[in-house]
């Protein structure tokens, strides 16, 4: 390989690894999974997954979700951030 293509290479990998280090600081992604479903990252281990119709489903009940957690918050717990 030429100095002109090992340079460019490692731009490019730079340019990479900085768009990548982004994406990681803000928490959340989304991604198609391999069966079509929309996968969420970020919020634990695992991703939460669920096919469009049921996101629909659930975001159309968001404001139900709201009151719920609301009205049990006394007896919800919430998770500590994992270092």
């Amino acid at each position: 390989m030429s100095d002109d293509t090992v340079q460019a290479e490692l731009e490019r990998l730079r340019a990479e690894n900085e768009s990548l280090k982004n994406r990681a600081t803000k928490g959340m992604t989304l991604k198609v999974s391999g069966k079509g479903g929309v996968s969420v990252y970020g919020l634990g281990r695992f991703p939460v997954t669920l096919y469009k119709e049921q996101w629909r489903k659930l975001l159309a009940m968001a404001d139900d979700i709201r009151v719920f957690i609301t009205e049990y918050e006394a007896e919800l717990k919430t998770k500590e951030k994992e270092v």
